[in-house]
């Protein structure tokens, strides 16, 4: 993820003063020990099944990313000039870390791993936003998901 000072302008006066929403409840709640945690992973690389349509420049829609892709065919689709891929085209796991959450679970560390887990176009305008983190919130409940790992780039 790059640094707001290293972000040329105007797109770093324009990321700094997106207005991000404001909440009326307290998201965070306690729940079970990490060993009985089902985990997803959310990414923000704009994740893509081989093949699919890339998504769109600021685009507010979310993709689901099942479980079952091979890992040599999903494919980062985030435009952003100010994120390196290198790491990416070496390990998938530096933006979706699958392999990683995966031996977690293998270790007992987490319960289990979610079928699905999902992305989204990162330098996004949050309002854009709303419906897709609806739309996720949804599927991780109904897939009784109860810890997500975040993964920003």
């Amino acid at each position: 993820m790059a640094r707001l000072e290293d972000i040329p302008e105007p797109t770093r006066t324009a990321a700094r003063d997106i207005p991000c929403p404001a909440f009326d409840t307290t998201p965070f709640v306690a729940g079970p020990s990490l060993s009985e945690r089902r985990v997803a992973l959310v990414s923000s690389a704009a994740l893509i099944h081989r093949g699919d349509k890339p998504f769109d420049f600021g685009s507010g829609d979310y993709r689901a990313v099942p479980g079952a892709w091979d890992n040599a065919d999903i494919l980062m689709s985030h435009v952003s000039i100010n994120h390196d891929r290198n790491g990416y085209r070496r390990d998938l796991n530096v933006i979706y870390p699958i392999d990683r959450l995966r031996e977690l679970a293998e270790e007992g560390v987490i319960g289990s791993v979610a079928d699905t887990h999902f992305s989204v176009m990162g330098s996004t305008d949050p309002a854009a936003m709303v419906a897709s983190t609806d739309g996720i919130a949804l599927a991780l409940h109904a897939d009784r998901v109860n810890a997500v790992v975040l993964c920003p780039v």
